[in-house]
C-alpha cells in the first residue's frame, strides 16, 4: 500500500501484522501507542528500513517471529532486542549490517533461529554460541555470505555436534588453512547439516595477487597437502580413555556396544557409561582396539555413531616420528659424504703431483669451504684454463638442495610468489602475500 508509517489504529487483539513491501524507512519508539499483547508475528521486510529505535519493541513484547530482512539496516545497537524475551525466530538477512554490538541479542532467552546472511559482517559472533555466554535455546545461526575472513576454529571445533549442526558460515572469504579444512572435514564426516547441505559453497581464498578461491575439502589434495581427517581415537597401553557420543540433538538416550557387537554389561569394570552418555575405558589393553558403537534415540531423531579405537604400545608408537627423523638425517648425511668423495677422487686432476707436471716450490695450501673449493696458484699453467691475473679457476661444489615443497599439514610454499635478487655478494629474498577478498553468494532459507 506504499505506506511510509505504521498505521496507528491497530486493534489490540492483532496477532499477525504484515507490513512488508512498503516504504517504512524508520521504526520509531512507540510506533504503536497501545500495547499489542497478542501480536506474535511482525513482518517488515522489503521496506528500505534504515533505523530501529532502542524502544521500538516495548509494546510488542510477546513477539515470537520478527522479519526485518531485505532492508538497509547498517548496525545493531546494544540491547536493541532485549524486550523480546519470547522471540523464537529473527530474520536479518540481506541488509547492510557491518557493526553488531556484543549485547545486541542479549535478553533473547527463547531465540532458536537467527539469520544474518548476506550482510557485511566481518566478525563471527562467537558470544552467541560459546559456553557461558551463548543463547541457551539457539540451534541455528546463519552468517553465510558475509565478509568474515577468520573463524575462531579451536572454539568451534570444541563445541558439541548439536550446536555445530546449526552453524552456517559458507560463502565467506575465509583464508585457506589446514585447521579450516580439519573443521569442515570433521563436520562432513559427522554429516552435520552445516557442512553437508552446502558442501560446494564451503570455499576459501588462496593468498596471492590473484585471490583465487578453492573448495575447503580439496585442501588435502592440492595446495596445502593437509592431513586426511579420520574419526580415530588413539591411546596407549594402561591408559584411560573417554569416548563421546557426540549427537546432533541434545538430551538423547544413549547406549553403547563394544567391538564385536558385544553389549555393555553393568558389571564390566573396564568399560563404564557415564552420566553424560560417554563411555569410559581403561586401563587399556591391546584387545580393546576396535569399533565402539553408540545408539542414540530422541523425540524426532535416531542416530548411530561409530568410534574406532587404536591401542598402541607406547614405546613403539612413541618412537615412530623419531625414527622417521633419524632415517631422513642418515640418508642426508650419506648423500653428502658420497658427493664429497666424488668431488675429491673423480674430478679432473689439477694438482702439481699429476703426471707430466712439475712441483713448484711456491705451492700454497688448498682451502676447503662448505660450498666452494678454491685451488690456489700451485703451478703456472699456459693452457686455456688459466685465468686473468695469473690465478687458477675455482670450482663450485653445489650440493643439490631439495626444492621447496608443500609441507605437511599447512605450511605454504607460495609458488609463483617468491623471487630472488642478487646484489654483489648478498642475496636478498623477497616475499609477497596479498590479502584475501570477499565473495558473496545467495542465501537459501
Amino acid at each position: 500500500m506504499n505506506l511510509t508509517n505504521v498505521p496507528t489504529a491497530l486493534p489490540p487483539y492483532t496477532a499477525v501484522l504484515d507490513l512488508s513491501l512498503n516504504h517504512i524507512s524508520r521504526l520509531r519508539a512507540y510506533w504503536t501507542p497501545v500495547r499489542l499483547s497478542r501480536l506474535h508475528s511482525l513482518l517488515l521486510s522489503n521496506n528500505g528500513l534504515t533505523f530501529l529505535s532502542s524502544e521500538a519493541f516495548v509494546n510488542v513484547t510477546k513477539l515470537r517471529y520478527l522479519d526485518l530482512s531485505s532492508n538497509g539496516l547498517r548496525q545493531l545497537d546494544e540491547y536493541i532486542f532485549e524486550p523480546l524475551e519470547h522471540l523464537e525466530v529473527l530474520l536479518l538477512f540481506n541488509n547492510r549490517i557491518a557493526q553488531m554490538d556484543r549485547t545486541a541479542f542479549s535478553g533473547l532467552s527463547s531465540l532458536q533461529r537467527l539469520y544474518l546472511s548476506q550482510n557485511q559482517i566481518s566478525r563471527f559472533p562467537l558470544e552467541l554460541v560459546k559456553e557461558r555466554s551463548r543463547l541457551q535455546t539457539l540451534r541455528l545461526l546463519d552468517v553465510s555470505s558475509n565478509r568474515i575472513k577468520e573463524l575462531p576454529l579451536p572454539e568451534l571445533l570444541a563445541l558439541p555436534a548439536w550446536i555445530n549442526d546449526g552453524l552456517y558460515f559458507h560463502s565467506n572469504p575465509l583464508s585457506c588453512s589446514c585447521p579450516l579444512y580439519d573443521l569442515v572435514a570433521r563436520w562432513s564426516l559427522k554429516d552435520l547439516s552445516s557442512a553437508s547441505d552446502f558442501r560446494d559453497s564451503h570455499t576459501c581464498v588462496i593468498p596471492g595477487p590473484r585471490k583465487d578461491k578453492l573448495g575447503v575439502l580439496d585442501l588435502d589434495k592440492v595446495y596445502l597437502n593437509c592431513s586426511e581427517v579420520k574419526i580415530l581415537k588413539e591411546a596407549y597401553l594402561e591408559q584411560f580413555l573417554v569416548l563421546d557420543c557426540d549427537t546432533k540433538q541434545r538430551d538423547m538416550v544413549k547406549t553403547w556396544t563394544l567391538p564385536g557387537n558385544v553389549s555393555l554389561s553393568p558389571g564390566n569394570e573396564k568399560a563404564l557409561q557415564r552420566e553424560d552418555g560417554g563411555l569410559r575405558l581403561g586401563p587399556l589393553t591391546a584387545e580393546d582396539s576396535g569399533v565402539y558403537t553408540c545408539y542414540a534415540t530422541g523425540d524426532s531423531l535416531n542416530e548411530t555413531l561409530h568410534v574406532t579405537v587404536a591401542v598402541f604400545n607406547s614405546t613403539t608408537a612413541g618412537g615412530l616420528e623419531n625414527l622417521k627423523t633419524a632415517y631422513t638425517t642418515l640418508v642426508a648425511c650419506l648423500f653428502t659424504v658420497v658427493m664429497v668423495v666424488i668431488y675429491l677422487y673423480f674430478t679432473p686432476c689439477r694438482c702439481a703431483c699429476c703426471p707430466g707436471q712439475s712441483l713448484e716450490k711456491s705451492e700454497t695450501k688448498e682451502s676447503l669451504h662448505s660450498s666452494t673449493v678454491s685451488l690456489s696458484q700451485a703451478h703456472r699453467d699456459t693452457g686455456p684454463e688459466r685465468v686473468a691475473g695469473g690465478g687458477f679457476p675455482y670450482r663450485h661444489v653445489a650440493f643439490p638442495g631439495a626444492k621447496d615443497q608443500l609441507e605437511h599439514n599447512g605450511r605454504l610454499n607460495p609458488i609463483g610468489e617468491e623471487d630472488e635478487e642478487w646484489q654483489g655478494d648478498e642475496r636478498e629474498r623477497r616475499r609477497s602475500d596479498a590479502e584475501s577478498v570477499s565473495s558473496d553468494s545467495p542465501m537459501v532459507v
